[in-house]
């Protein structure tokens, strides 16, 4: 039923691991990883640990709740101050969501977006000084020219959070194009107050080669200021070629974007089939795409020359082949003292929320939770309550908490 805009479920799901015994039921291949499958390519890693890593296990009891399946189309989400949910939603709007997940209230007045295939409206990040000034920055795919671009705007939530006001498109990642893929998209703020934003390629092999050329915006990481403008101290500043506000490039559709407890800056990119990467992201840094890659065609032909390696281009500290799908990422601080630290990614096609131990920037370490759920995982959130979050494609909106 509803009321004043509100939605409240008739009951929330309540689903149990009794302990991390159900995790432990995760399949294991004979090298000991939790990669069953073969890989589509017989391309080797660069190094010990790049792929396959043995597999893990949590011993901690916890538990796992629905707290909503009724949430449309989400894409990310974040904390409010007081602990509620801000929750995009693909169509062209935002959720607030209360703490339990039983309330839901619509915020309006956002752009239009094009909503087809992987756009629409997608991540969502606080001011650093939200509390004193109520705003938020959003990326989303804006029609714009003859095709559509992956667009970061800012505006202020009404006191009543119903609404947002003084919208303004401070950066588009340039150029457009007439497609309906690889926005990336992903928004993170340092600590220094500058905005971090993801940019895909756009999929299309006319578009892919651009992640590699630096007068434009397509595959590439930005750090920008709150007003759009080229961050101090970014790399190509007043380089010839290079568009100032870029941060790194050469990257395929980077769907995650996090800093780690230490500062670092890491993204989760889909690969083609096969090539799923996790990099630490450094400033200046080629990452390959379009020239190197663990993946291959989905016509099952080679992409580019087939290599792996390349001067001047950095490797990715994991891959997966197949494919996982990482989507949504987040580093861990909360109350289950042996995840703190790790990396957790919202798997699609992968179907599972896989957890990354990490040491020294290396992983050591993987597991695949909530795989009995049989959900599409499109972000996860560190909560500030000490609880780890998830949105899943179909819906719903989960908790995973320490008994």
């Amino acid at each position: 039923m509803r009321f004043n805009n509100f939605y409240i479920p008739a009951l929330s799901l309540f689903l149990f691991l009794g302990s991390c015994k159900k995790s432990s039921a995760q399949e294991i291949s004979k090298d000991g990883s939790v990669e069953t499958e073969k890989p589509n390519s017989n391309y080797k890693p660069a190094f010990k640990g790049q792929t396959r890593i043995t597999a893990i296990n949590t011993s901690t009891p916890y538990k796992v709740e629905i707290l909503n399946k009724e949430l449309g189309r989400p894409w990310g989400i974040i904390n409010l101050p007081d602990g509620r949910f801000l929750i995009t939603e693909k169509s062209g709007f935002m959720n607030v969501v209360s703490k339990d997940g039983k309330q839901i209230s619509k915020i309006s007045g956002f752009p239009k977006v094009d909503s087809r295939g992987q756009g629409g409206m997608l991540d969502v990040a606080l001011d650093p000084d939200f509390k004193n000034n109520n705003l938020i920055y959003f990326s989303f795919s804006e029609p714009f020219e003859k095709g559509n671009l992956t667009s970061i705007a800012k505006g202020k939530l009404s006191s009543d959070f119903k609404n947002i006001e003084n919208v303004k498109v401070i950066f588009r990642a340039l150029p457009s194009y007439d497609g309906k893929l690889h926005y990336g998209s992903r928004l993170a703020f340092d600590k220094e107050g500058y905005l971090y934003v993801s940019a895909g390629e756009r999929s299309d092999k006319v578009t892919r080669a651009l992640a590699q050329k630096t007068d434009n915006y397509l595959g590439k990481i930005m750090k920008i200021t709150t007003d759009g403008k080229p961050a101090p101290g970014n790399p190509f500043i007043g380089k010839e070629g290079f568009k100032p506000e870029i941060y790194a490039y050469g990257i395929r559709n980077p769907q995650g974007l996090a800093f780690d407890p230490n500062g670092n800056l890491w993204d989760a990119e889909m690969g083609p089939r096969g090539g799923d990467e996790i990099n630490l992201i450094q400033s200046g840094k080629n990452y390959g795409w379009g020239d190197v890659t663990y993946g291959i065609e989905y016509s099952g032909e080679k992409v580019g020359k087939g290599i792996t390696q390349k001067e001047g281009t950095e490797q990715p500290v994991y891959y997966w082949d197949p494919v996982i799908s990482p989507s949504g990422i987040t580093f861990y601080t909360g109350n289950i003292d042996e995840w703190k630290g790790n990396l957790f990614i919202g798997c699609l096609s992968g179907e599972h929320i896989n957890r990354l131990v990490m040491k020294n920037n290396k992983v050591i370490g993987e597991e695949r939770l909530l795989a009995d759920q049989n959900e599409r995982f499109r972000d996860v959130l560190n909560g500030i309550d000490g609880s780890l979050y998830a949105v899943t494609d179909s819906g719903k909106l989960y908790k995973i908490s320490k008994k």
